[in-house]
């Protein structure tokens, strides 16, 4: 484990390979499961902010589950987390040649908003669980990401590598710099040995 300011980060996320191939696996994170995404407090507003503007993407079934639920719901954990349709995929979730993909990213990519997509996506296959006086970051070990270890693996990518970009919105540069500069203390101690 690597203390850094208020995180606990798991050494899994400086030695598992890790880069997502959405032609392998289809955007399976964004259907499976038995709850949607996890949500923090401040995105809900954001979400329903930019439900308009997303609403283009999203098939009919996503919409109507929405309108049912809004853009959250809270599941038996007592988390706030997307909705899901029909107890099935995200309800913000759209089809692109059978690959599961974010209608909040779609909108993203098209200049159509400055927010990403809700951090627990961004950042998976990294789960943060909040402690009082400090985040555990760990690496989430999910059957449905095997074709993702298998690219990272082939491509000599680390998962804090991959998720360079969310790890920084998340926690910011300097903490991202304090990450690299563990795993490079972590190489000379290993190579030392």
């Amino acid at each position: 484990m690597i203390a850094i300011n208020n995180t606990i980060v798991s050494e899994h996320l400086l030695e598992k390979k890790f880069v997502c191939d959405l032609n392998a696996c289809k955007g399976e994170c964004c259907v499976a499961g038995d709850a949607g995404a996890p949500l923090e407090i401040e995105e809900i507003s954001i979400m329903e902010d930019l439900l308009d503007i997303i609403k283009p993407y999203l098939p009919k079934d996503g919409i109507k589950a929405i309108e049912k639920n809004g853009v959250f719901v809270i599941d038996e954990d007592g988390d706030h987390t997307t909705p899901l349709v029909k107890g099935k995929h995200c309800a913000f979730t759209y089809f692109e040649n059978d690959i599961a993909k974010c209608s909040f990213e779609k909108a993203f990519y098209d200049g159509k908003t400055t927010w990403k997509k809700p951090i627990s996506c961004h950042l998976y296959p990294v789960r943060i669980t909040k402690f009082k006086d400090y985040d555990a970051v760990n690496f989430h070990n999910w059957e449905v990401c095997k074709p993702a270890c298998v690219c990272g693996g082939k491509l000599d990518v680390p998962v804090y590598k991959f998720l360079r970009e969310p790890l920084i919105r998340k926690y910011g540069e300097e903490w991202y710099q304090q990450l690299e500069f563990a795993n490079k203390m972590n190489k000379d101690a290993n190579q030392k040995s």
